[in-house]
């Protein structure tokens, strides 16, 4: 492995990074991973020879077994990073599972004939030969050689020592990581740059790592039948049917340009929360700081899933990958985003964890250049668990770095995400001010119909609420208060029980799964008010570019969550309900799902009866928003794969 990756290196590699230390870093990288896959590979021979210890050597029976093996493994190994090397050849990136596309049917004479006009073949398989044929020798020679030498005893109490160092050692180089996360190929993709990642990618490593998303692709065919309905939705400029063009401009404008404070909310849903009539009223300052500011009555996430929810919003693309988040998967990583246009902006992500989580540091470093990634090991403040330094820590040790960049008159777009309205529901004692309640201390019926599971995820969420009133102090004593936009947002709902003093039934529609807090707290700039109609968690990035007046460019799917002179907006959604997936548009008035499996679809008139299926009464609403659905579905599965920079 380490022979091929220098073959790759000095005849292969390509790279416009001219520092020294990220080839290095690269090598470092790709090193790990070849010391996995080894490893990996080499676990069936060491449970050899645990069962049988000596006879590993001296053993026909079990000495030929263990060369077939060695021999397949070498041979498969070989042709794999040879047609990795062509791959790269061709095309400039390592192989995954789409080469079998040349081996579709009438295509495979072409591509063969392509293949033995463009590559030494016949030198290359008579290289592979003799390769195989000295590797054979060497094992040949090296066991018999072994199996003369006089066994060595130990007693079962060495053994067991021996054993169990193995174990710890190749338990510790297949993970390959000193952090709570084990290595991951988003790590490779630290820089923006093809070669260097390239370089510390293990190819074999990187096919299977594909291979788990065979199954999301995309329909050609179907998007172009449903693009008229997204152009039109989405306001294209210039709609192109062929071309499949989505790009609309968003104006900027002179005015003094604000920093922008991204805030998620872990598993903060619209009905755990005052602003929408929880019983409890958990979450006062939310309360203030909307009240203040504008809040957004329909607010959807596409997806239950922080992941999900970190890839949609950074991206403006709904997360609708079967088989893994799209944050985990190669191909819809690399994508042309909103915040990348930010020029003259620092770029910050602060996470009180490990970004390998869910592979999200990749979501950052690969489309937003200069990105400025806090994570743990830069914070002072002790671990308070497995999400890493506590919320109250990391907003503590954030407003440092926010006041940093007012001291040099630098405006920053920071997102800023929290965790510990999570389990296992850490709670620190903050500045010493906050204290837990206990359930003698609460009104047993308002909590029983408020949903909340247990009581310590009541005071998860007024935990939260203490942190976000911590952060808005800390602004306003550090001078940027009123130079800063705070958009705060919850990533989903969280696991409740049923609850009904929501205006719509949407524990029962599943919807509120989905429907999520989210408000804009900037008083400096905007005026308090209510939206109604529906908005959605990929707009977030296109309505911070209007703000802050950024001319940029959006590729995807949002739009501006404050632009109402669009009659009829809606938020896509995917859900499960009963077990079964759902794909859904969600408005003000009416919500319309289809079912992934049974294909059935129902439309709901969330003014009306919201719980009866009431598309055959409107018919013309019930196809026009079937086919938005459809429209919302098959661009994004789209963009997915083709909104690469």
């Amino acid at each position: 492995m380490v022979v091929f990756r220098l073959v790759f290196f000095l005849f292969f590699f390509k790279t416009t990074v001219t520092d020294s230390a990220p080839i290095l870093k690269a090598w470092v990288l790709g090193l790990k991973f070849d010391m996995r896959l080894s490893l990996i590979l080499t676990v069936p021979l060491l449970l050899i020879a645990f069962v049988f210890r000596n006879n590993f050597f001296t053993k026909p029976a079990i000495r030929k077994p263990v060369f077939v093996y060695l021999f397949l493994v070498y041979l498969v190994l070989t042709f794999a990073y040879v047609f990795d090397l062509g791959h790269y050849a061709y095309l400039g990136l390592r192989m995954d599972p789409t080469i079998t596309r040349f081996l579709a049917s009438g295509e495979r004479a072409d591509n063969a004939r392509m293949l033995w006009q463009s590559y030494p073949v016949v030198r290359t398989f008579i290289g592979i030969g003799l390769f195989l044929f000295l590797i054979s020798c060497l094992f040949i020679r090296s066991f018999q050689k072994l199996a003369k030498e006089p066994a060595v005893k130990l007693s079962n109490r060495k053994y067991t020592g021996w054993l169990f160092s193995m174990v710890i050692l190749f338990a510790a180089g297949i993970y390959a990581n000193i952090a709570y996360f084990p290595l991951r190929w988003s790590q490779a993709m630290f820089t923006r740059d093809n070669g260097v990642t390239s370089l510390a990618l293990n190819p074999v490593l990187y096919y299977v790592s594909n291979m788990s998303g065979k199954t999301d692709t995309y329909d050609i065919a179907k998007t172009r039948e449903h693009y008229p309905v997204m152009a039109r939705y989405l306001g294209v400029e210039q709609p192109d049917v062929e071309k499949l063009n989505f790009i609309r401009d968003i104006p900027g404008s002179d005015n003094k340009k604000m920093n922008v404070v991204l805030v998620m909310l872990e598993s903060t849903g619209a009905a755990v929360t005052s602003m929408f009539n929880n019983p409890m009223q958990p979450t006062p300052n939310m309360q203030r700081l909307a009240d203040s500011g504008i809040l957004f009555n329909n607010f959807y996430v596409p997806a239950v899933s922080t992941a999900r929810t970190v890839y949609g919003v950074t991206t403006g693309l709904p997360d609708i990958s079967m088989t893994k988040t799209a944050s985990r998967h190669p191909k819809m990583i690399d994508q042309r985003v909103v915040l990348d246009q930010f020029k003259g902006y620092e770029k910050y992500y602060l996470l009180g964890g490990n970004t390998n989580w869910a592979n999200i540091r990749a979501v950052f470093t690969n489309n937003v250049d200069g990105v400025k990634i806090f994570e743990e090991g830069y914070y002072k403040a002790p671990k308070a668990d497995v999400w890493g330094v506590s919320d109250y820590d990391l907003i503590t040790e954030a407003d440092e770095i926010f006041r940093d960049a007012g001291k040099r008159q630098q405006p920053f777009v920071a997102f800023l995400q929290l965790a510990d309205n999570h389990p296992p529901y850490t709670i620190t004692k903050g500045a010493g001010d906050f204290k837990k309640v206990t359930a003698k201390e609460i009104d047993k019926d308002k909590f029983k119909k408020s949903g909340f599971v247990s009581i310590d995820q009541f005071n998860a969420i007024r935990y939260e609420d203490y942190n976000v009133g911590h952060l808005i102090d800390l602004a306003k004593k550090g001078g940027y208060l009123d130079n800063t936009i705070f958009i705060m947002f919850g990533d989903h709902n969280c696991t409740l029980n049923p609850y009904h003093f929501t205006p719509v039934p949407e524990y029962e529609l599943v919807s509120g799964s989905v429907h999520a807090t989210c408000f804009i707290y900037a008083p400096a700039l905007v005026k308090p008010r209510v939206v109604n109609y529906a908005v959605s968690l990929v707009d977030i990035y296109p309505t911070m570019a209007k703000l802050v007046g950024m001319p940029v460019k959006n590729y995807t799917l949002g739009q501006d969550m404050l632009d109402s002179t669009q009659t009829s907006r809606y938020a896509f959604a995917t859900y499960a309900k009963n077990l079964q997936g759902y794909i859904a548009v969600i408005g003000e008035r009416y919500m319309y799902e289809i079912n992934d499996k049974a294909k059935e679809a129902y439309l709901y008139d969330l003014q009306g009866d919201p719980l009866k299926n009431v598309r055959a009464q409107f018919p013309d609403t019930a196809k026009a928003l079937d086919n938005l659905t459809r429209a919302f579905y098959e661009s994004t599965r789209y963009l997915m794969f083709n909104n690469k920079k």
